[in-house]
């Protein structure tokens, strides 16, 4: 789900779909405290890991704008330091003046496999505001795994294109079938083509590798701004060092003490509430394809599923060169790719117009590619791959057979008519990873940080806002801020309240008063 912007790209589940949240899943009461699941490094860096904290970055120029590159070390495997290293890809851009330089602040936009150069270099280094650029230097890592930094890779674009086509809600066992041997495949591709790295791109690593950037950068407390999976990541750092937090931002925060299965069906509904808005919207507009004045959000999500039923019977036509059509799974990514962001809205409608009347996929189509990081020649980025990687590592499966897909579909369906039937098989994925993980669901307390700053958006589809309130009452320290209003995270999307808020608390380090609300 992607829309790099102001706030975050999306999000993550890693199956025919990416959503927004792992899918890994646990049935286990997520009551372990965070030291014994994080596996806590000691306050002082052992000695074991002198060589990765002591190391000189070399610094060269690229791209546009004044920003620099090097490439960073780490121990691919932190409980064997002398077994090899990942090599990690780091950007930033020096604080611009003029002002005292208030330190190094370190952003992360999602995924999991959101490249965070990337986006440090087409938005967050040009784009954050002005004030916050003139007072830090801008960085971001490509977390192991992800884009730049060793990525995982897993399948070829035709053998993508054939995955992202295949039918997430199965009709029968011959359907069903197809689409677990379309996970296995995947998997298989993943373990075939990483089989090392894929034991070592958990959060925890992540996040490790986030303190050795810090020290390198020579700060002392590590100054931070994560959307969407990026809140994990940032969450993670906090339960590992939380002495070692400085300003730190959790926008569109994930809740860690869930299980997978219970992220996924939150998401669901998550889906599900954004939809309603879009709904609502959309018939009052003179171009919605899916009802007209008066038309309530039920009927306009049965009309869209009438839709779908008939795309996964006979696929539309769309002109693609490699001649794709859109079937019932593509369509669908289409439209969750537009539940993310309002301003996609209207694209949406003019998408489903011409599929629907005019029987022309292409524009849902486009918003599949978009979501997916499919380019113009059938070459997908690694989004998809590490995605899988992480969030399979990360959490055990959510489900591990078909049959438990089967038990738990009403409930699924209940949190979304709409989409409950696709993203409850989507939760499948993970039962044929080839690497058994290595997380659980944990609460993360993070006792002797400072003010961390927590955002929830109310209607956001990929994380819920009580995922946000969640971690905010775990945190020791966490401060909630809420926006009140449509799309996936807050910061950067145009409210002057959230903004300025969140403005102040990194230039100044004031959190707002609690139970602070914004429109």
């Amino acid at each position: 789900m992607r829309t790099v912007r102001a706030g975050g790209v999306l999000l993550a589940a890693t199956t025919l779909l990416v959503s927004a949240c792992s899918t890994g899943s646990s049935t286990r009461t997520a009551t372990t405290s965070a030291d014994a699941v994080l596996a806590a490094l000691p306050r002082a860096t052992p000695s074991t890991l002198s060589s990765y904290y002591d190391q000189k970055l070399t610094w060269r120029s690229c791209g546009a704008s004044g920003f620099e590159c090097a490439t960073m070390k780490a121990p691919l495997d932190y409980a064997k330091p002398a077994s090899g290293d990942v090599k990690l890809a780091v950007a930033r851009k020096k604080a611009t003046g003029p002002g005292k330089r208030i330190g190094s602040l370190l952003v992360n936009p999602g995924g999991p496999g959101g490249s965070a150069v990337g986006y440090l270099q087409s938005y967050a280094g040009i784009g954050y505001p002005a004030e916050v650029r003139a007072r830090y230097d801008m960085v971001a890592v490509d977390p192991r795994g992800v884009a730049r930094s060793e990525p995982v890779e897993c399948l070829t674009g035709p053998q993508m294109d054939t995955y992202t086509e295949t039918d997430v809600t199965p009709d029968d066992k011959k359907e069903t079938g197809e689409l677990v041997d379309a996970y296995k495949k995947f998997a298989e591709g993943c373990g075939r083509h990483s089989p090392n790295l894929l034991r070592h791109v958990s959060t925890v690593e992540a996040a490790r590798d986030m303190d050795i950037l810090r020290a390198v950068l020579g700060d002392q407390k590590l100054n931070y701004v994560g959307a969407s999976y990026g809140t994990l990541l940032g969450a993670t750092y906090a339960g590992l060092f939380p002495d070692r937090v400085g300003r730190m931002v959790l926008d569109g925060a994930m809740d860690p003490s869930l299980s997978a299965r219970k992220l996924n069906r939150d998401q669901t509904a998550g889906f599900e509430t954004a939809f309603q808005s879009f709904a609502k919207d959309c018939v009052r507009q003179s171009d919605c394809p899916l009802g007209g004045p008066g038309t309530s959000p039920d009927q306009v999500g049965k009309n869209l599923s009438a839709f779908f039923k008939q795309l996964d019977a006979k696929p539309i036509p769309t002109g693609d060169a490699g001649g794709r059509k859109l079937g019932e799974a593509l369509a669908t990514t289409g439209v969750i790719a537009a539940m993310y962001d309002q301003a996609a809205w209207p694209q949406l409608r003019q998408a489903l117009t011409a599929a629907m009347k005019d029987k022309d996929g292409a524009g849902l189509l486009a918003l599949s590619d978009s979501y997916y990081e499919r380019d113009a020649d059938g070459k997908y980025a690694n989004l998809m791959f590490a995605n899988a990687a992480v969030n399979c590592l990360d959490l055990p499966a959510a489900f591990s057979t078909p049959e438990q897909v089967e038990k738990d579909l009403p409930a699924f369906e209940k949190a979304s008519p709409v989409f409950g039937d696709g993203l409850a098989w989507a939760s499948l994925n993970c039962a044929y990873w080839p690497v058994r993980p290595t997380g659980e669901p944990h609460r993360i307390e993070a006792k002797g940080a400072g003010p961390i700053l927590v955002v929830g958006t109310t209607r956001d589809p990929a994380t819920p806002y009580a995922w946000a309130e969640s971690l905010a009452s775990q945190l020791s320290s966490g401060v909630l801020l809420t926006y009140v209003g449509d799309g996936h995270t807050a910061y950067g999307r145009g409210s002057v309240c959230i903004d300025s808020t969140i403005d102040r608390y990194l230039l100044q380090g004031t959190p707002p008063a609690k139970g602070k609300r914004c429109a």
